[in-house]
Formats: structure tokens, C-alpha cells, sequence
């Protein structure tokens, strides 16, 4: 057994109360390789931001459960090499299962999603109570989902979406114990987040999603008042990282995001913690594709990663800054 607070990590608990008292969201930007974290921690030092570095099954799957543990005891100390000690969280992303959440207690996490949001309501309330009554020995903090978004990222795979009820908030949190709720209000996972038949277009051709249900949030907040709220498949979609992959052959129709207006306003609510992972997969993919575009005999990895990885950390800290408002809060 590893405690995540030999590896330098953090809960989420006081995160999380300084947030919602504060009127911002903090970032949980998913992350498979160095670059990319190494990107994450370079953005929140610079913009002194918290900031939750999240692992979904797939990662886990592809890096390996005890190399992770070791990147996020690297990332607390690159952040002290850095110059500025930030609060970091490693926590996991859409836990399937009661065993997968033990895994991860059991190897340094600091937190956990239990995803049971595709049982019955039930079940979602038996399995989500089991995870916190053994995360909780640990003070390992737990994020639960009532709700289904749709959308397609890594394992998490769900046609359409069913929003959150707030007549079930009040009692799904008291009879599971959960720390926070992942709610769904209209965001949805992966680049391709809408159907064209959704969404308007602006002067300029551009798709523009449906708005998001902040009659749903608000209502949810009046159950719930000062409780932790989080927003899944968040990622905004940026059209110039979209048209960078298309112009260097890529091919990504239709992809539409979150407006980040839409994810500001969140922030300023209950929300406090805001998904990304799609935008950092579109802007690493075009700046590679870019590079070896440009340059077709580079065969370097250092090469494409280090731009790739100078872009990243140049997106994340506009986030932190100008969509979550999470800067100078660490």
C-alpha cells in the first residue's frame, strides 16, 4: 500500500472548499506521457494554479499503473524545481469498477471517480458507497456521477445523454457519503461532442452547440448548496488546433466544443472542478502533424514532442487563466 502523501500529493477536500468559497474551477487536464505532464505542471506553476492531473482506464492501460504513481511524485517535485510548490492531486478518471478504485487507493492516488451513472439508480448508489467507505479510511477523496454524457473518450462510451435529476442529488450524496458529484447539463466527451443537426451556425460557418443547462445547475446548487460540483467532457475543441491537423493530413469533421464563455460562467458556480482532455489530445496531435509536415526527414522524437509540448503548456495556462479562473490560486 502506498499513501498518496508520501508521494507529496493531495486530497481534494480543501481544494475543492477554497473553489467553490472563490468562484472558480480547478483544472483536471488528463495526461498518458512525460510531455504532456511535464506541459501541466510548467502551465500551473507558471500561472500558480492547483491543478488535478487525471488518469483514465486507458491510461492506465497504456503507461502502467506504478509508473503513473511515480510521474505524479515526479510532477511535485518538478513543480519545487520550478520555484513555486502548487497543490497536485492525482485522481482517477471514470473508475469502472469497485476493484479498479482499490487499485489505485492502493497505489498513491489521492482520489477517485466511481462512474456508476449506467446502472440503475440503485446500484449507482450501493457501488459509489462501497468506493467511499474504503476510501475513505485512506482520506482518499471520491467523485461520484448522477447523470450520462454522451460522447466517445477512451472506455467511456454513451450514445445520448441523460441529464441529472436535482430531485436525486440530495439523496444520492447523503446515502453514498461522496466528497463531489459529477453532473451532466450538456457537456459531452470526445472532439466530436455534437451532431451538426445540434448545433447553429454562425456568420463565419461555424458550428455553435446547444447552451448548457444552467437552469439544471442552478437548481442542483439550491438542493446542494456549497457542495462541490464537477463538469465532465468540458474540452472547448479549439478550431485552430482542428484546422492545423486538417491542413497536414489529418481529417476531423465537424468537431465542436464547449464555448469556454459557457465553462467561465460554470466556474463561477458550485462547479469547481472542470474536465480537459480532448483539447490537449487536438493540440499535441497538430503540432506534431504540423512539424513533420514542415520538416519530413525529422525523425527525432525530442523534435515534434517539444513543440508539441511548449503548445500544450501555452493552452493549459490560458485556461487556468482566462476559462477556469484558477491562477494565482494555488
Amino acid at each position: 500500500m502506498t499513501s498518496y502523501k508520501d508521494l507529496g500529493l493531495v486530497n481534494t477536500k480543501e481544494m475543492f472548499a477554497k473553489a467553490v468559497k472563490g468562484g472558480y474551477a480547478i483544472p483536471a487536464y488528463n495526461f498518458n506521457n512525460m510531455e504532456q505532464l511535464q506541459a501541466i505542471i510548467k502551465a500551473c506553476v507558471e500561472t500558480k494554479s492547483p491543478v488535478i492531473l487525471q488518469v483514465s482506464k486507458g491510461a492506465r492501460d497504456y503507461a502502467n499503473i506504478n509508473l503513473l504513481r511515480n510521474m505524479a511524485r515526479g510532477a511535485t517535485e518538478y513543480a519545487k524545481e520550478l520555484g513555486y510548490e502548487i497543490p497536485v492531486v492525482l485522481h482517477l478518471d471514470h473508475g469502472d469498477s469497485f476493484e479498479t478504485c482499490k487499485e489505485c487507493i492502493d497505489n498513491g492516488f489521492s482520489s477517485v471517480m466511481i462512474d456508476g451513472s449506467h446502472f440503475p439508480y440503485e446500484e449507482n448508489v450501493a457501488l459509489t458507497k462501497k468506493v467511499v467507505e474504503y476510501a475513505h479510511k485512506y482520506d482518499v477523496t471520491v467523485e461520484g456521477e448522477l447523470g450520462v454524457l454522451a460522447g466517445i473518450e477512451d472506455d467511456v462510451v454513451a450514445e445520448h445523454s441523460t441529464y441529472t435529476q436535482p430531485e436525486e442529488v440530495i439523496d444520492f450524496v447523503s446515502k453514498t457519503g461522496v466528497d463531489s458529484l459529477a453532473i451532466s447539463i450538456g457537456t459531452s466527451h470526445g472532439a466530436n461532442k455534437f451532431k451538426p443537426e445540434q448545433c447553429t451556425r454562425n456568420e463565419k460557418g461555424v458550428l455553435i452547440p446547444p447552451p448548457l443547462r444552467f437552469d439544471i445547475l442552478a437548481e442542483i446548487e439550491k438542493q446542494l448548496p456549497g457542495f462541490p460540483i464537477v463538469l465532465h467532457g468540458s474540452s472547448s475543441v479549439p478550431q485552430e488546433y482542428v484546422e492545423m491537423i486538417n491542413e497536414n493530413g489529418g481529417k476531423l469533421t465537424d468537431s465542436v466544443g464547449i464555448p469556454e464563455e459557457q465553462l467561465r460562467q460554470a466556474a463561477k458556480s458550485a462547479v469547481c472542478k472542470i474536465n480537459i482532455d480532448s483539447d490537449g489530445r487536438l493540440a499535441m496531435t497538430g503540432t506534431i502533424r504540423k512539424v513533420l509536415a514542415e520538416k519530413p526527414g525529422e525523425f527525432d522524437p525530442r523534435k515534434y514532442l517539444g513543440p508539441a509540448r511548449e503548445a500544450l503548456k501555452v493552452m493549459y495556462m490560458h485556461k487556468n487563466k482566462n476559462v477556469l479562473g484558477s491562477a494565482n490560486q494555488a
